[in-house]
Order: C-alpha cells, then structure tokens, then sequence
C-alpha cells in the first residue's frame, strides 16, 4: 500500500483542484510521492482535455476590475460549482483578469491568444483543465472606458464566487452614483443603454406582439394604438437602463437620477455566468 495519509489527500488536492479518486489514484501510482502525483495528475488531466471539449460549462464566476476611467470585466467558466469556489480556480480566474487588464483586451479571443508567464493564456487554461479535471474556459471579456468607470460584482449563493458583474462607465457625477448605477443594473439586468439601440426589428415585433395580445382580451378597435403605444413603452421601460426606475428610487427613472448627481451614463456591460 502507497505511503500517504488523508492530509496527504487534502494537500494535494487543495494544491490541484483535482478531485479526490484522481488525487489517491495519482498518490497510489507514485507510492505516496506527491511531487509526481502531481506530474501524474497533469499528463493524465492533459489527455482528457480534448475529451473535455464538447462539455458544457455552466458554472464558474465573473471577476472585475476597474480604475483610472478603464473597467475590464471577465467570465471564467468551469463544469460544477465544487470547482467554481475552490481556491485554485478562483486563482486561475485572478490571473486571468490581470492579464485582461494588463493588454488591454476587449474580447475573449484576444486575451487566449495573448502570453502570460511564457504560454498563451489558452495554454494556461488547458494546464488547469489539466489538473482540476473539468473544461475551463474564458466566455467572455468586456471593456468599458469613460472619465468614470465603476465595478460590481454580485454574489448569487454566499457559498459561490460572484455570478454577476457590471461596469458602468459615466461622465460627470463621481463614483457613488457610478456604483448605484451598476448595483441597480446587477438587480435589474437591461439590455440596452437608450432606445437608440433597440434594433427596428425588435420594436415592430413587441408592437406585433401587442394588438395581437389586446385583440384576444377583445379591447375596442378604436383603443389599440393607444394599448400597443403602451405596451411599446412598457417594453422600453423594462428593457432600457436610462428608462427603468431607478433601484433606490421607483419614482425616478436612473436617468434622471444620473441628471442630478450631474452625470450622464455612457456605457455599461453585464455578465451573468452562464447566460
């Protein structure tokens, strides 16, 4: 029988993110050497990752950074929640966000490619998935720059990393108002930034969506544009960040609370994980 103890277990996976039958399978093969039961650990892990890549990853965490007017945020994606909070992928996701910070990289492919302690980030990933045993991916990345950019990132479970994040980039106003700006778009996820960018296509649908909609309540033919005007509106209202009400204020719209701090909203980006 290998010479290792259950402390011996825990270390090595604490230190691998590998789970706990690879972990004894590795310590058994190298006779409770955990120097190469790590090396075991790697080469097998490096096999499976290309069996790894039709998985899906569905849990993982968001991570954010913003400063100087310049807000990077980052999605990194694993299989289950056991690795999403464990130490060594949190890690893994830290050092994938300060290189994102560090080239400036606005998309996900950008960041892969780039090279970070001699290996392109993909490599890096692929050493982890590696070791821990699951697909890990970078999903996506965002950068958002205005004379003020605010981070939040929101906790969905107390057990989990954050699973939300936002950048809200503004000018004029200070960080206070940025930051309830982002912590409102974490609570009410918009999609867009001002009716502007709702495409024509999805305007002359929701409006399709409308009559239809008061024509089966049996409404008056005469009442129905200013039903489906509405409707439209409500549309806008739950969709567009500067017409929502505003979290802390239902009374307000965020962008009338912007108006008054002095500050316009200029960008922001949202990331669920997995969505």
């Amino acid at each position: 029988m290998a010479n290792y103890t259950a402390a011996d277990i825990k270390a090595l996976r604490e230190a691998t993110g590998a789970g706990m039958m690879d972990v004894k399978k590795a310590l058994d093969e190298a006779d409770g050497d955990s120097v190469k039961a790590t090396e075991i650990l790697r080469v097998k892990g490096l096999k499976g990752v290309t069996k790894r890549e039709g998985r899906t990853t569905s849990n993982g965490l968001v991570a954010a950074q913003a400063a100087d007017g310049v807000g990077t945020l980052v999605e990194v994606l694993c299989e289950t929640d056991f690795v999403a909070k464990g130490a060594k992928f949190i890690e893994l996701a830290d050092k994938v966000l300060a290189q994102a910070v560090a080239i400036g990289a606005a998309d996900a492919q950008a960041l892969l490619d780039s090279d970070i302690d001699g290996q392109s980030v993909q490599a890096l990933l692929d050493s982890a998935n590696a070791t821990i045993g699951e697909k890990i991916e970078v999903k996506r990345v965002a950068r958002v720059e205005a004379p003020t950019v605010a981070a939040y990132l929101h906790k969905t479970s107390p057990d989990l990393p954050a699973q939300i994040g936002v950048l809200v980039g503004i000018s004029g106003g200070d960080d206070a108002v940025a930051r309830d700006i982002a912590m409102h778009v974490a609570a009410f996820s918009p999609t867009v930034l001002n009716r502007d960018e709702v495409s024509a296509e999805t305007v002359e649908n929701e409006r399709r969506v409308a009559e239809a909609t008061a024509r089966e309540e049996g409404k008056p033919e005469a009442a129905l544009p200013k039903i489906v005007e509405g409707r439209v509106n409500g549309f806008f209202k739950e969709n567009v960040l500067l017409e929502q009400a505003f979290a802390k204020d239902p009374k307000k719209t965020v962008a009338k609370v912007a108006e008054e701090a002095g500050a316009a909203v200029t960008s922001f980006v949202r990331f669920r994980v997995g969505s």
